[in-house]
């Protein structure tokens, strides 16, 4: 009797960490470094915050799909709305601090509690397909960070920060959205395929 229940527990003990290993590997990163500050997405369907330092895919990072200025002088510039085959688009572009002074809106977060770790970011951003009607909010991870860039500290005055967001991809069918965020004017951007 001793032996078998000796035996149970070192066989209950193996189950255990080796529950605990599988686990454990299933939560890793993604291997790489991490960069906190990185305004390039992470691969489509990753998780993350803006934490990748992955290229942003881009049907021509030259061309300006929209430009829209705020009150506190801050142009936001799209330069890419790319699809792709996973299901996911990624807006990218730029933020340019126009005002002389040092901005820092947290508006641009969102006012959901999921994303209220977000601060200064672009979680708050959200496409608007008009012709389908329907409103395609920020991408998450579990523990309710945004696939997005996070403006760590603000921007500076007549500094220009480079962002990403990534949304669930709206149908084949519509070819342009309107990208929203804070107290910005909406921007209609076309959307373009990617690989």
């Amino acid at each position: 009797m001793r032996r078998t229940l000796r035996a149970r527990r070192a066989l209950a003990t193996v189950a255990v960490t080796a529950g605990l290993a599988l686990t454990v590997a299933g939560c890793g990163g993604d291997g790489g470094g991490t960069d906190k500050g990185s305004a390039s997405p992470p691969a489509a369907g990753a998780k993350g915050s803006g934490d990748t330092a992955q290229p942003a895919p881009s049907a021509s990072a030259d061309k300006t799909l929209a430009q829209v200025k705020g009150g506190a002088d801050i142009t936001l510039t799209i330069t890419s709305a790319v699809r792709d085959t996973g299901g996911f688009l990624t807006v990218s572009g730029t933020v340019k601090n126009g005002s002389g002074k040092y901005w820092l809106e947290p508006s641009w977060a969102g006012d959901e509690k999921e994303l209220a770790a977000n601060s200064t970011s672009m979680a708050g951003a959200a496409l608007v397909d008009q012709a389908g009607k329907k409103k395609y909010l920020i991408l998450r991870d579990t523990d309710g960070r945004c696939l997005c860039t996070k403006f760590s500290g603000g921007i500076q005055a007549d500094e220009e920060k480079p962002f990403y967001a990534q949304f669930p991809a709206p149908p084949a069918s519509t070819k342009s959205v309107e990208f929203q965020i804070g107290d910005m004017p909406p921007a209609t951007i076309d959307i373009s395929d990617g690989q």
